[in-house]
């Protein structure tokens, strides 16, 4: 009776339908970009296209693969890079700074039977990495001033962030290929505010500073110059006297009935011809 009812067109379409599920059921295609995890009775057989460091697409093990119907459980695994967006970050800065900051990050799932095991999904290394990426993001800009995110320092403490959530992240499988800062802001309202009066008052500070020392340099600077003029003076005065006298005498005349300027005035000067003050008009010491 089987057999009669096998060789009916009804029963020959049966048996290649149960013919064709299994079959569909046995092989499975692994994609370039994806990897994948078989589970046997839910528990970890193999992986599949693994990723490798510096591989090619198109040397990969991608392809078809066995797998025993109904026993076998396949989890896909992506093989790309992935994002991690973390939105409105509040930290505090070290000069008490509240900024809400914008970041991403980026991962590959480099283990893929750990991630399977530990976390099961994509979706949920997401869930678990997230906290742990807005934990190293505080910590690391909570030592620091606000003004670093504006200095060549930035790029120092995205490695930072990026060594600290590798840390965490490596108990699921994942490798963080990049952390990134997109956005930095003060909030809005009376803190805004307050945190640009505090910066103008930390400049105007900062300013007084420079200008404080600016002004200790310029008078040690004039004693060091005022030092140095005497000393070149007085070696003048003991290589030629009379020359140095002369020198004197005409920067005093000049200084006495040469001088000209706005509120000085016409002045007349009455000397007897005699006065040892025009000693070097007359020739003579």
């Amino acid at each position: 009776m089987i057999r009669a009812w096998l060789r009916s067109p009804i029963g020959i379409a049966v048996a290649l339908i149960i013919a064709l599920v299994l079959f569909t059921s046995t092989i499975a295609i692994v994609p370039e970009t994806e990897q994948a995890v078989i589970l046997r009775l839910e528990k970890p057989l193999r992986t599949v296209n693994a990723y490798q460091p510096g591989e090619q697409f198109g040397r990969t093990h991608a392809g078809p693969i066995f797998r025993i119907p109904f026993l076998d459980r396949i989890v896909w695994v992506d093989k790309r890079v992935l994002d991690i967006d973390l939105p409105n970050q509040p930290v505090l800065s070290t000069d008490q700074l509240r900024l809400e900051i914008d970041a991403y990050a980026r991962f590959r799932v480099v283990d893929p039977l750990r991630m399977v095991v530990t976390v099961g999904n994509e979706e949920r290394v997401r869930d678990q990495l997230q906290p742990l990426f807005g934990s190293s993001l505080r910590n690391e800009l909570g030592k620091r001033p606000s003004s670093v995110l504006l200095s060549p320092e930035r790029g120092q403490v995205m490695d930072n962030i990026q060594a600290s959530l590798q840390r965490l992240a490596s108990q699921y499988g994942v490798e963080i290929v990049d952390v990134r800062i997109k956005q930095t802001e003060l909030p809005s309202g009376s803190p805004l505010q307050s945190a640009l009066d505090r910066m103008a008052t930390a400049r105007r500070q900062e300013a007084a500073t420079i200008k404080a020392q600016g002004l200790k340099e310029a008078q040690i600077i004039r004693a060091t110059a005022g030092a140095q003029a005497a000393q070149i003076y007085a070696q003048a005065f003991n290589k030629d006297p009379a020359f140095y006298d002369f020198y004197r005498a005409m920067q005093s005349y000049r200084a006495t009935f040469l001088a000209q300027g706005e509120g000085k005035g016409d002045t007349q000067i009455i000397l007897s011809p005699q006065n040892s003050y025009l000693r070097e008009f007359m020739g003579q010491r």
